[in-house]
């Protein structure tokens, strides 16, 4: 939008800072990581923990994409519902995934306790709340496919969905108690700060500018440096930066942007989210709400700011802001930014073999800190004993998404469509 300067709430006050010199030089490690998210901290963690020579790099600094930028919820499981991946990949390998990701949350919040990573971090549950009458029977139907799976989901009704959102305007939620929030920016430095501690090298400001298999070991070539490693993860997921010799993994872009207020008053605090619960709704075009350590206040949703009608966007935060909490109409807006996300046509992640030893892993459609943290330390278990099954997904040989261009365009189109059809259904707030 015009005049739009970003201002990312998670990395002006993450409490967990890093830094890391660029690759001086040539090296030969067992495993060479290209990207610096989730995926890529949580694979060189573990890679130096198995006593693997690692080396990351990252073309700018550690979270500067989708991992630095997204909302903060460590959810169990993806956005399709549980019954939906089972019938997409099949009961075995859906049943697989859904176990898998149903354990994500410990495995983020275990992390977090025994590497001491300062990221705020509240283990009482997210909040799916329903934001029509028709998105309650939504949720009606996802508690009863997490609670046959034996999942301790809870199903609230209107009332009880209010008391603890301090919120009139949505219509019941289902409760997730294994599940909670984070700073995603502070997080995933600490991920690579843990990584560092634990003996792996991590490269900012590396970008890699080929990347190829020469028959024995992967040759990633840099600016000041080239890596040579029997193994290759390429985890740059929504954000690669495109590098000779290896194909861009394939995804539809869609962005997600966030505004945040200034720290609101005590007598606010009291009743907006006193859990300090992270929300997401059920709408077509979703949209997302919680609260940071400091008492701000954050509302975002699908589309971009860097663009002539993204004014849309900033229209629609203020007044959902308002319609969600009416004493909050005309809360100043402080922060804005958006990020990437890495979309594929049914909405499930992709593990892509490139060539011996080399995966890229990509696509968690919205749901990166869990689905990123276990990936990234399965694919480390996978190349360390050559067994492709311990991986949460069967690995394919190509993937490709199609029209990706229109659909790309189709997305921030019909975001802008909604938040203008939103803020006329809803002209007072």
């Amino acid at each position: 939008m015009p005049g739009y300067v970003e201002r990312n709430l998670w990395r002006e006050t993450t409490p967990e800072r890093f830094e890391a010199p660029p690759l001086d030089g040539d090296a030969t490690p067992d495993l060479v990581i290209v990207g610096g998210g989730f995926t890529g901290c949580s694979a060189a963690l573990h890679a130096a923990q198995r006593g693997l020579d690692v080396r990351l790099l990252e073309a700018e600094h550690v979270a500067r994409g989708g991992s630095g930028r997204n909302v903060g919820l460590v959810n169990a499981g993806l956005w399709m519902p549980p019954d939906d991946i089972e019938a997409e990949l099949g009961q075995a390998t859906g049943m697989a995934l859904n176990e898998a990701l149903a354990a994500a949350p410990e495995s983020v919040f275990s992390l977090i306790d025994t590497h001491g990573i300062a990221c705020n971090a509240v283990r009482n549950g997210t909040l799916h709340v329903a934001h029509s009458r028709g998105g309650f029977e939504e949720l009606r139907s996802r508690h009863e496919q997490h609670a046959r799976r034996g999942a301790p989901v809870d199903l609230l009704d209107a009332e009880q969905a209010r008391a603890r959102t301090g919120t009139a305007a949505i219509h019941g939620a289902l409760l997730d108690p294994r599940a909670g929030t984070i700073e995603p920016f502070a997080y995933c430095n600490g991920l690579a700060r843990a990584a560092v501690e634990a003996g792996a090298y991590l490269h900012e400001r590396t970008p890699a500018r080929e990347i190829r298999h020469d028959g024995t070991a992967w040759q990633v070539r840099t600016p000041t440096g080239t890596i040579r490693a029997r193994a290759l993860l390429l985890a740059t997921n929504a954000y690669h930066e495109g590098a000779n010799g290896v194909a861009r993994p394939s995804f539809t872009a869609v962005h997600f942007f966030q505004f945040a207020t200034q720290p609101l008053a005590p007598e606010h605090l009291e009743r907006i989210l006193p859990g300090l619960e992270g929300c997401w709704d059920t709408g077509t075009v979703m949209s997302a709400f919680r609260r940071d350590a400091a008492g701000r206040l954050l509302v975002g949703s699908i589309g971009g700011l860097d663009h002539a009608g993204a004014g849309v966007h900033r229209s629609w935060a203020g007044r959902k802001l308002a319609a969600l909490y009416p004493a909050l109409k005309g809360q100043p807006l402080e922060h804005a930014w958006h990020g990437r996300i890495a979309m594929t046509r049914d909405h499930l992640p992709k593990i892509v073999r490139l060539a011996k030893d080399g995966f890229a892993i990509f696509g968690y459609s919205g749901r990166g800190i869990g689905p990123g943290t276990v990936f990234g330390r399965a694919a480390v278990e996978a190349i360390a004993t050559g067994n492709d099954d311990v991986l949460p997904l069967p690995v394919l040989d190509r993937y490709d998404e199609r029209a990706v261009g229109m659909r790309e365009r189709c997305f921030e189109a019909g975001a802008m469509a909604d938040h203008v059809a939103w803020m006329g259904r809803n002209a007072f707030a």
